[in-house]
């Protein structure tokens, strides 16, 4: 019971627990903050359909109910991407700081950008991990700090730099539940003869971590899907990346395996993947902790 409620056993937990993910995808060959390089046009495109746009609009929508004025109001959104967020958040008023570093990315986030004035966005290719907040002026500086899926939360310690920006708000998505992935559970029994169990992840550090320091904040669990149809190469290497992440080897004998499955399961040459799991929000309050209601 003690250990319970001991924040830095839960520190220390979280971050030996992160070193040796980051660690094992080091060894992999897989680098977090470049692992969207090759879907970049992919991730752009769902980002910004119809669907994509809804699911944007909802998260939007629970902030402004949560009492977030985007109007005028300052914001830095760590981790980018192609704009998916950035983008609507200076569509309502905002002036947004985007850190991304990701060549592709930044290239279709330069694109998403262009039609506001040369201020409104700024675009950051420093990785977070790197920058002096205090050095570049950043201490309280924004009205909220917005993470979104980000590699860069993964340990108490990141999040404190990331809370350091925050003057009024800021808010940290993360996985709630292992990825869901229909492509892995169709291939992982064909290469280890097991079915695909999952894990409790990361996010139940932070949500308790948060507790026991004593913020003020709201949390939302949801699940959410998408389905996306690829052809069968681009296929095998996200299969092939899977492999690397859960470390099981990328040999001739996996790759031949998966090959002839895909070829045998889509004929046509086009898979279809279904994507989601459950997803976490969750929004700090560093001013105003009292419970928002707001004004019909």
């Amino acid at each position: 019971m003690n250990d319970f409620f001991n924040a830095a056993i839960w520190e220390k937990a979280w971050k030996d627990e992160s070193d040796l993910k980051i660690n094992r995808m080091k060894k992999n060959g897989i680098d977090p903050a470049r692992s969207f390089d090759h879907k970049a046009k992919t991730f752009n495109e769902q980002s910004f359909n119809e669907e994509g746009r809804k699911r944007t609009k909802r998260i939007m929508n629970w902030l402004e109910g949560q009492g977030i004025r985007f109007e005028n109001a300052s914001v830095l959104d760590i981790g980018a991407a192609s704009g998916v967020f950035s983008v609507p958040f200076a569509e309502r008023g905002a002036r947004v700081t985007a850190i991304e570093t990701s060549p592709p990315l930044v290239e279709l986030l330069q694109e998403n950008i262009s039609k506001f004035a040369e201020d409104q966005v700024k675009i950051v290719h420093e990785p977070f991990e790197d920058i002096d907040v205090r050095a570049k002026g950043w201490n309280q500086a924004f009205d909220l700090v917005f993470v979104s899926m980000c590699p860069v939360i993964h340990n108490w310690e990141s999040v404190e730099k990331v809370l350091h920006c925050a003057r009024k708000f800021c808010y940290i998505s993360m996985m709630a539940s292992p990825a869901e992935h229909s492509l892995v559970n169709e291939i992982w029994p064909l290469i280890t003869d097991q079915p695909y169990h999952t894990k409790p992840m990361e996010m139940g550090y932070l949500l308790h971590l948060l507790y026991l320091k004593g913020y003020a904040y709201e949390s939302l669990i949801t699940r959410e899907t998408k389905t996306t149809e690829v052809p069968r190469e681009v296929a095998l290497q996200e299969a092939l990346t899977w492999l690397r992440y859960h470390r099981l080897p990328v040999d001739e004998r996996n790759r031949e395996i998966i090959a002839d499955y895909l070829e045998q399961a889509y004929p046509s040459g086009k898979v279809v993947i279904q994507e989601g799991g459950r997803f976490g929000k969750i929004l700090i309050r560093l001013q105003d902790q009292n419970m928002y209601t707001r004004e019909i």
